[in-house]
């Protein structure tokens, strides 16, 4: 699946609101207003994983190429996967929630 395929407007399962794709070459995987996801990769990208759980933003670390990334556990499996900010594109990530998010590493 290409990433044209994979970046694609959704309703978030967890605030039901719209979240449109993101234009900047990646693909959005997190909702920009509550930061959840949804667990649909094993391997990024591939949307092969069965689990379909909710993954909660759990805390922020911080990559040298990559900046600022939210780490989301799945409420149903346990796995974590980590996800870098939408910043920069018309429905950026919710700073309020990032900044609460960075004070409790």
């Amino acid at each position: 699946m290409s990433k044209k395929e994979e970046n694609v407007d959704f309703l978030c399962v967890t605030c039901k609101k719209y979240v449109m794709p993101i234009e900047n070459g990646s693909y959005r995987n997190h909702c920009p207003f509550c930061l959840t996801s949804i667990h649909v990769d094993n391997k990024p990208g591939d949307r092969k994983s069965l689990c379909k759980g909710v993954m909660i933003p759990s805390k922020l670390v911080y990559h040298g190429n990559k900046g600022w990334q939210i780490v989301h556990l799945c409420q149903k499996c346990g796995e974590m996967k980590v996800n870098k900010i939408a910043e920069g594109c018309p429905q950026a990530d919710n700073w309020e929630l990032i900044i609460k998010l960075s004070q409790q590493n």
